[in-house]
Formats: structure tokens, C-alpha cells, sequence
């Protein structure tokens, strides 16, 4: 190759040339055209491939509207459900032919999520995958009118796509009523949490249809640090069992329990949620609520790329502009059962 092929970018009349064919052509090839013949289709990929072309993304939008890229807006990432969510959502969006192009904002700053949101929208992204597990995340989103598909993760029931979060708290309550627990607590994540107003009120109503007292409720922050910390307030309490809304509580948990010389299982029982992969690991292992994170992101990104429904003055997929809807019903947790459940001491 030539150096002053060296020294420019190789453009779409390059690859035109090398395939014998029309840049319209090369055009159809780029954005997926199906009327194109397929042994034309390969001679031109050929082409591209020897020449070294990289698509422009720029380009590609002008002709198409389409950037094959979308925008997440990711909050408290740190948490293993979020960060689990972004692993996923690109790990779906690549096999698709997709990227993502990630923003961060504090959940709770109303002006975080506005600049973060607006950011995204300036880089002509396909559409949206939002992180909301406040409520004044999506009050934001209503305040704004956004014309590209919006779809909503870890909002519990406001959720477009999300885990059963009341059925896989009922399903920790039921296998520790289930082993003769009838005195259980539940360590509860954040109020502010929408998933964990979710997990605490599916642990309240499971109490309440199998005729058990209401539990004690402790709250923590979702860290191991919070769930050491309540150790002491568990053990006056009285349980024999404790629900903790995320592993990572629950681990805490066990910790400050021994550490105050309480044996786990055998004194206290502890149930988690999420699966972390320390939790089989744990001593105990842990018992804990599995959510299909991969699953999640799968229908995420599919709604994004399909574009499917209308989108209403709130930006959330609607059905020809009406209130926003529940894309599908929320997917079934699976109770992961190991050794931090046994029965109660007589």
C-alpha cells in the first residue's frame, strides 16, 4: 500500500474500489441491508478487512439515524446488583453488534441524573438503559421529555425488566419458616432503596399469610460493616433467624454473630439475597436468593435495539403514547439453598 494511502483514513470510495462495487453498495454492506447479495456481501467485507476500514459511528448515524451505541446510566455501581448489571447489559449489547457508552450520577442528586442523562443524549445514542433504584431518578425522568427508547432497571415494581424482589424475599422467609423458625428478623438495605422497600415488604407479607409474628427490622446500607454492626441489636432481640437483603449484609452478620461468641446456623439461621460468588464460599456457606442478572440485561438491551412501543412525555416505553407499562412480568428468583439454615434450638 502506498504511503499516502498510509497517511489517510481508508474511506468508504476505498473499499468501493477494491470490491468492484458502488460506495451505495458499501453503504448497504455497513448498516445491514438485506438487499444485498451474499457472495457481494463478502467481497466487500474482504475488502474492508484489507484495507483496514473502521466504521465511523458519525457517518453511520448520518445515513441510518442509528449509532449502534446505547447510553446507560449507571448509579451506586459499586453495589454488586448494579455492577452485575453493567457487566451484563455489555456483555448483551456486543453480541447484538452494539456498545454502550456508560455515564455515572449520584441516584439521589436530582442535578447528577439530569447532567448524566443529558450527556448521553448528546452523543446520539439509540436509547437508554437507566439504573433507578431511588424514585427520584425516575422523577427526573419525568420531568424530562426524551424521544429515544427508555428502559428502566433495578426500580423494583416501577421496573421495565427486574427480578421478583417480594418473591425472592418470600422464598427466604419461607425456608426459614420452613425449617421451624417462627421468631425471624429481617436486616432491610436502605429505605430509599425502591428494591429493598420490595424485599422488606415481601418478608412482612410472607410472615403475615403463614399466621407468624411481624418481624423485627433492622436497617443496614447494603455493606458487611452495616451487618456486623447489628449483630448486637439481633441478639437482644431474641431471633432464632434472620433474613439479610443483600450477601453482603448477611456475611457482615455472621461475622459480628461470632465475633459475640452466637453460633451460625445453630443458635441463628441467616438467609441472603443476590448470590454473590463469596457466598458459597462463606463458613457457613450461605443460603441466598438468586437473581438472573444476565437474563435481566438480555431484555434490556432487546428493548432498546427493537425500539418497540411509543415513548411517552415521561420517556418511558408506553403503548401509542399512553401511561407507562411493565414490558414483561418480572422474572422468578431462585432460592439457592446451602448450609446457614437449620432448625431452631428446642
Amino acid at each position: 500500500m502506498s504511503e499516502s494511502k498510509l497517511q489517510r483514513a481508508v474511506g468508504v470510495r476505498d473499499v468501493a474500489a477494491l470490491a468492484g462495487v458502488s460506495r451505495q453498495t458499501v453503504s448497504r454492506v455497513l448498516n445491514d441491508h438485506p438487499d444485498v447479495a451474499p457472495e457481494t456481501h463478502a467481497r466487500v467485507v474482504a475488502a474492508m478487512e484489507e484495507l483496514g476500514y473502521r466504521m465511523n459511528n458519525a457517518a453511520r448515524a448520518l445515513g441510518t439515524h442509528r449509532t449502534r451505541t446505547i447510553g446507560v446510566l449507571a448509579s451506586d455501581a459499586l453495589q454488586y446488583g448494579p455492577s452485575r448489571s453493567m457487566a451484563a447489559i455489555e456483555a448483551s449489547a456486543r453480541a447484538a453488534g452494539y456498545w454502550i457508552t456508560a455515564a455515572f450520577a449520584d441516584s439521589g442528586d436530582e442535578a447528577s441524573v439530569t447532567a448524566a442523562i443529558e450527556h448521553l443524549r448528546a452523543q446520539s445514542v439509540d436509547g437508554l438503559i437507566v439504573f433507578a433504584p431511588h424514585a427520584r431518578t425516575l422523577d427526573v425522568l419525568d420531568a424530562l421529555r426524551i424521544t429515544t427508547p427508555v428502559v428502566i432497571l433495578h426500580a423494583a415494581e416501577r421496573a421495565d425488566f427486574s427480578v421478583d424482589q417480594r418473591a425472592g424475599a418470600r422464598l427466604a422467609v419461607e425456608v426459614l419458616a420452613s425449617a421451624g423458625h417462627e421468631r425471624i428478623a429481617h436486616l432491610a438495605g436502605p429505605a430509599d432503596w425502591l428494591e429493598a422497600v420490595a424485599r422488606a415488604a415481601g418478608f412482612a407479607q410472607e410472615l403475615e399469610e403463614r399466621g407468624l409474628p411481624a418481624g423485627a427490622v433492622f436497617e443496614g446500607d447494603w455493606s458487611p460493616r452495616s451487618g456486623h454492626e447489628a449483630a448486637a441489636a439481633v441478639i437482644t432481640s431474641g431471633v432464632t433467624a434472620v433474613f439479610a437483603a443483600n450477601d453482603q449484609m448477611a456475611l457482615g452478620l455472621i461475622g459480628g454473630l461470632r465475633a459475640a461468641g452466637v453460633a451460625v446456623p445453630e443458635q441463628i439461621s441467616i438467609v441472603g439475597f443476590d448470590d454473590v460468588p463469596d457466598a458459597a464460599y462463606a463458613w457457613p456457606p450461605l443460603t441466598t436468593v438468586r437473581q438472573d442478572f444476565e437474563e435481566v440485561a438480555r431484555l434490556a438491551v432487546a428493548q432498546v435495539i427493537s425500539g418497540s412501543g411509543a415513548v411517552d412525555s415521561s420517556g418511558r416505553a408506553g403503548s401509542d403514547g399512553g401511561a407507562a407499562r411493565r414490558v414483561t412480568d418480572p422474572i422468578a428468583p431462585v432460592l439457592v439453598v446451602r448450609d446457614s439454615v437449620v432448625p431452631p434450638l428446642v
